[in-house]
């Protein structure tokens, strides 16, 4: 790491020292990395940082490196940088706290705290219920809180796999029907009277958990932006739910869900309407994402039959509404 990046991180922490632990992960398409870094003389043990260093051959897994795609990721990482220096939660959504942030060229450099010192140390892969009920409890307060904001600097439909952002995926589709519908789709679900900002990449690897995994923190907020709620909630659910689980555990979590956000949201909200809106949403939400996947990567094993039968719900429910 540049003296640089490392004077900036002293400066920000108050440490005298600090030295490089282990590397967390590698930024997607080869666009940097994550680190942990160990610090001396002041008041956190650690820090996690996120460095941004834009290739100039990107890595992507599909083959797909269009200049479309790269913008996307450089505004994905603008965006999660405004988002962490401006906007802040609650403890009931928590978030890691911004201890600094640095751009210059074709570098950016953020400075997190350390989730896994302040109590959310573990990761899951696999989740039991109550975890599953701890981060839809996460989405719900999320959601509530950030009820009717503008998504001021972020992006102004959050998702990463919104429509608008996708055209090499929606080209590449073999699936004419829903490909002609999925306009249509986008315009239902930026339509909705009741608006939030969603996370956009609420997928479980995206949660912390502390050891009891009853309390969770989330990261990764490039894709964070404005939107239905409902977008979040059937992304996490299918990274959670194997296609034979779905038919059976879906309804009940989703009610836990709608449960958790009456009790978080103002008391002059219609929350009647709002659910009634968010769950019509639900088949639209769901559609959309598996759109998505069928122009991104065909043999997904999230293109289930799960997936199918909603989708063809979507497009019966379009075609009634034509």
């Amino acid at each position: 790491m540049k003296q640089e990046y490392q004077d900036i991180v002293l400066q920000a922490c108050g440490a005298s020292s600090l030295h490089v632990g282990a590397k967390i992960q590698t930024l997607w398409s080869g666009y940097g990395e994550i680190v942990r870094l160990h610090l001396e003389g002041g008041e956190r043990p650690s820090v996690i940082v996120k460095h941004v260093k834009f290739p100039a051959d990107a890595e992507h897994p599909g083959g797909r490196n269009t200049n479309h795609s790269h913008l996307r990721k450089v505004r994905s990482y603008q965006v999660e940088t405004y988002w962490y220096q401006n906007y802040f939660t609650n403890q009931g959504c928590r978030i890691p706290a911004c201890l600094a942030a640095y751009s210059h060229g074709d570098e950016m450099l953020m400075v997190l705290e350390d989730l896994d010192a302040a109590g959310y140390s573990q990761r899951r892969t696999k989740v039991k219920d109550g975890e599953m009920k701890a981060c839809l409890r996460w989405l719900a307060n999320f959601h509530a809180l950030f009820l009717g904001v503008a998504p001021e600097n972020l992006w102004p439909v959050g998702t990463y796999w919104h429509l608008e952002t996708r055209p090499d995926e929606l080209e590449a589709m073999d699936h004419p029907e829903l490909k002609a519908a999925a306009g249509e789709i986008d315009r239902i679900l930026s339509g909705c009277r009741f608006k939030t900002i969603v996370h956009g990449d609420a997928k479980l690897a995206n949660f912390c958990f502390s050891p009891s995994g009853q309390d969770v923190a989330a990261v990764d907020f490039q894709y964070v932006g404005g939107g239905c709620g409902m977008k979040d909630v059937v992304y996490f659910l299918g990274s959670c739910l194997e296609e034979r689980e779905c038919e059976k555990r879906v309804p009940g979590l989703l009610d836990y869900y709608f449960c958790e956000l009456k009790q978080s949201v103002g008391k002059d909200v219609d929350f009647s309407a709002l659910e009634t809106e968010w769950r019509e949403m639900f088949v639209f939400a769901w559609t959309d994402f598996h759109r998505f996947l069928l122009g991104w990567m065909p043999g997904h094993w999230k293109i289930n039959r799960y997936s199918k039968r909603l989708s063809e719900e979507a497009m019966r429910k379009l075609t009634k509404q034509l």
